[in-house]
């Protein structure tokens, strides 16, 4: 039997395991969730003709993708999920690698998740990086934020493993998210490589986080370095005085995109935990802190849920969330308060048990009541993050 074939069959066990609602031994709830939602994903949204991911569940055939620089002009008869969605799973396996210390999430890592995101690679442009969409459609645009997520879950996959490949990435990367930074408007990264129109907080804060990641594991005083000037700049630029919270981006012409989404507020409170821990400045805690509270009271709103009662969500936009939940943990970490973690483990908790789908998909509002018919991708597997690193959290 190839190892492809042994892999199918330890999805299927896995995934018999998941639909009659066996947990493996060991596994928490949490751990059991996540699991049983890897599972799944795997199995429905599979393409087999490439080894990726549909978009969505079912597979919707007038499925409009509106987070690309590219506007109206996407990919025609789009085949699998945009690179996005597709590095969730990324995230996802990592984590329940980390948390597990189990191989098998390692194999799926080695020989499904990354075998698909190698066919994102593009190496005729140079730096090389990640594109948006497989190279066997051609050409598409790059992102560097999408660039960023990859190189800051590669670093963690290093952490874990040792395995070298995964730092000359993260490495690589890196290069090609720097060669994003230029002396307009003083500093910053860019967004999009074929669109240098905008530097956002999503492009900025978690290239931040990636050098102190990159430090911590190198020593080199480069990304120290790199560390700090992208945090000052992103802190100058975007950060809202009034609560502490992160603008999405700033123009060329010096207009702030005033909009406010979880994720960019969670990546420096991350980046100031990551700072203040190995420079000891108060000061990165203090902004942390300030965020992180800032964050809870502009983004929890209170509303009726699916099953009739009253209770405090998050927006519905779970990958950004979970987002915000990597800068809560890390804070959490230091400060041993985990009121902000607790309270995003309860609405997911909430959505698992009471807005799953008859499929077992999850939609993009916690809440239950504004959930659509075609599930999207990475709205299910950032959950797979989320519950595997909320599996110690009484």
């Amino acid at each position: 039997m190839n190892t492809k074939s042994i892999l199918n069959c330890c999805l299927l066990a896995l995934c018999f395991c998941a639909c009659t609602g066996q947990h493996l031994p060991g596994e928490n709830r949490n751990v059991a969730i996540a699991d049983s939602l890897l599972t799944n994903i795997l199995t429905k949204y599979n393409v087999e003709k490439y080894g990726l991911l549909s978009e969505t569940y079912p597979v919707n055939p007038e499925n409009q993708v509106t987070y690309l620089a590219e506007g109206s002009k996407q990919k025609k008869n789009q085949e699998v999920s945009f690179l996005w969605p597709y590095s969730g799973m990324l995230s996802g396996c990592i984590s329940l690698y980390d948390v597990t210390g189990d191989k098998k999430y390692l194999e799926i890592l080695e020989k499904r998740i990354i075998p698909g995101l190698d066919l994102y690679w593009d190496n005729t442009r140079t730096p090389h990086c990640y594109q948006s969409y497989p190279r066997f459609n051609g050409e598409s645009d790059r992102f560097y934020d999408d660039n960023d997520w990859l190189a800051i879950d590669f670093c963690d996959l290093y952490a874990l493993t040792k395995d070298q490949q995964y730092l000359l990435k993260a490495k690589e990367l890196h290069e090609y998210i720097y060669s994003g930074w230029d002396d307009a408007l003083g500093g910053g990264i860019y967004w999009c490589e074929q669109k240098k129109t905008s530097k956002n907080t999503c492009s900025n804060a978690p290239a931040t986080v990636l050098c102190m990641k990159l430090y911590n594991l190198t020593k080199e005083q480069k990304y120290l370095d790199q560390a700090i000037e992208t945090y000052n700049w992103t802190k100058k630029n975007l950060c809202d005085p009034a609560d502490s919270v992160y603008w999405d981006n700033i123009g060329l012409d010096q207009t702030i995109g005033k909009a406010k989404f979880t994720y960019n507020s969670g990546q420096m409170i991350q980046a100031g935990v990551l700072l203040y821990q190995t420079t000891s400045d108060e000061t990165y805690l203090t902004d942390a802190k300030n965020t992180a509270k800032g964050a809870y009271n502009h983004f929890l709103g209170k509303r009726t849920g699916i099953n009739g009662k009253d209770a405090y969500f998050y927006p519905t936009n779970p990958w950004f969330n979970v987002i915000l939940l990597r800068g809560l943990l890390a804070l959490a970490e230091v400060d041993n308060d985990y009121k902000y973690v607790r309270t995003m483990a309860d609405n997911a908790h909430y959505a698992w048990e009471y807005t799953r789908d008859e499929n077992g998909f999850l939609g993009n509002d916690w809440a239950g009541t504004d959930n659509k018919k075609f599930k999207w991708l990475l709205d299910n597997a950032c959950m797979i993050e989320l519950f595997a690193e909320t599996s110690n959290i009484q």
